[in-house]
């Protein structure tokens, strides 16, 4: 069963925690997160692009000129895709991008990716993390005295409950995103590699994913 040290705020370690060897300590697939990943970024666009077709442009009706005797090619409507102001040839359209995945993919996804977090020693654990009031050097001296920076790397910070207190004094910090355990997904481990999680998070984690 994995293990690792508990810090309090200013650095100092209270503990030892024991993490779930079934979503921390779960053998790394790469083909699969990757395939998750492919998935979930797919689903994020919008695919609301949209040109007009030969119908949806205005104008036409009749001969934008004569046949014969301009030297031009001979053309039957100024709806045409090779006329000045006429319709795209083959435009994007509304679609949908959505790919599904089943549940039980993107759950192993993301065991896969904590658990090589903790194995490459990226998971830093607290046994407490709020702040009580809004300033954002008092949560940069917390992250200086557990010794992560984020200037050297992007940092995931998981609560378990994200107070506005701490979410706002943590806005203004470069590389740094906050997100509540309840709403942690792949692409939040993949895009910051470095962890920082409060007990209360980690346990939070294992129930969602045990």
């Amino acid at each position: 069963m994995p293990k690792v040290s508990l810090l309090n705020m200013k650095g100092e370690t209270v503990g030892e925690l024991e993490l779930n060897q079934e979503v921390f300590a779960v053998p790394y697939n790469e083909a699969l997160i990757h395939q998750v990943m492919v998935s979930l970024r797919a689903n994020q666009r919008q695919g609301n692009a949209k040109t007009k077709t030969r119908g949806e442009v205005s104008g036409g009706g009749r001969k934008p000129f004569r046949q014969k005797g301009t030297g031009m090619a001979r053309q039957g409507s100024k709806r045409s895709p090779l006329m000045r102001g006429g319709a795209i040839t083959f435009g994007p359209i509304p679609r949908s991008y959505t790919q599904a995945i089943p549940k039980k993919m993107r759950r192993l996804a993301l065991r896969s990716a904590l658990s090589k977090r903790v194995s490459e020693s990226l998971l830093t654990a607290l046994d407490n993390l709020q702040m009580e009031e809004y300033k954002t050097k008092a949560f940069a001296g917390v992250l200086e005295a557990i010794k992560v920076q984020p200037q050297e790397g992007r940092v995931l910070v998981v609560l378990s409950n994200a107070d506005a207190k701490t979410v706002k004094s943590a806005a203004n910090i470069p590389n740094l995103r906050v997100v509540e355990a309840r709403n942690l997904n792949l692409l939040d481990v993949i895009d910051y590699p470095r962890l920082v999680a409060t007990s209360a998070a980690l346990k939070a984690i294992e129930e969602g994913l045990a």
